[in-house]
């Protein structure tokens, strides 16, 4: 069912997206659950990734390499990055987001040292990139809502810093999504913020979660496209390649009432 609506969405899409230019560059997004597309039996719950092409225009489009429950390791080793050497072009920008999964120690397969194995696997996929002739961009780890008397708390410090360290040293972009998110979660409020989260009641009888749902790390459309309007705003501020083609004023990111599905309007 998943995979015929899967097809079926990009289908769709297919017919009503607009023919992009020969050439066209692409944003690929290495990522997790937070930035992955999610079938629409799966609604509310969204990936920012499904929402970053609502600012973007007619000369660029995404591919969303990002998956449930990735971290750097498992990415790598179930042949992920692979398929994005094997795709992206000169031109092209990656975007890299992990931490959440490389942090689990509970399931000890994904998980990756910040100083060890997680350094090393962000410098494999900066490599890629820059073989390509494409624009690496790193991306901290979105924040959790993680609320600590009356604060977010930063749940991925070890691997942000990480990340932060080896942009520097390496000259490539940053997105300090982990402080950006945590600050617009924050503003939000402790209440407010849950709209941006999958907060549902058993009595709105979602498909996608008939007993309801309290997760304060995956997020609803609202918040989706609020960090999708983040990493534009910060790619646009960037001054790389890729900047000129983020539009200047990005309405479908911000909608105080969600639309109802994964699309820009």
């Amino acid at each position: 069912m998943r995979r015929g609506g899967t097809f079926l969405g990009a289908l769709v899409a297919a017919v009503i997206a607009p023919a992009l230019p020969a050439g066209a560059a692409t944003i690929h997004i290495a990522g997790d659950s937070t930035a992955a597309d999610y079938a629409a039996h799966r609604y509310p719950q969204s990936g920012w990734g499904q929402f970053l092409g609502c600012a973007l225009d007619g000369t660029t489009k995404v591919r969303n390499h990002a998956v449930g429950g990735r971290s750097t390791r498992t990415f790598i080793g179930e042949k992920r990055l692979e398929r994005i050497a094997q795709e992206i072009q000169a031109g092209d920008t990656l975007l890299i987001q992990f931490g959440h999964n490389d942090a689990n120690m509970v399931k000890i397969e994904r998980y990756a040292d910040p100083l060890g194995a997680y350094r090393t696997n962000l410098a494999r996929m900066i490599a890629v990139a820059k073989s390509a002739g494409a624009q690496p961009v790193l991306v901290t780890p979105v924040t959790r809502r993680n609320w600590k008397e009356g604060r977010i708390v930063a749940d991925f410090t070890p691997w942000s810093d990480t990340m932060r360290g080896l942009a520097a040293e390496l000259s490539v972009a940053l997105i300090d999504l982990e402080r950006e998110s945590g600050a617009w979660v924050q503003a939000a409020g402790e209440d407010g913020s849950k709209r941006y989260y999958l907060h549902h009641a058993a009595e709105e009888k979602l498909p996608a979660f008939p007993n309801g749902i309290a997760d304060d790390t995956h997020f609803s459309e609202l918040g989706a496209r609020g960090i999708a309007e983040i990493v534009a705003r910060d790619l646009k501020a960037l001054s790389l390649p890729i900047s000129a083609h983020i539009l200047a004023a990005r309405p479908d990111l911000h909608r105080d009432a969600p639309l109802g599905r994964a699309e820009c309007r």
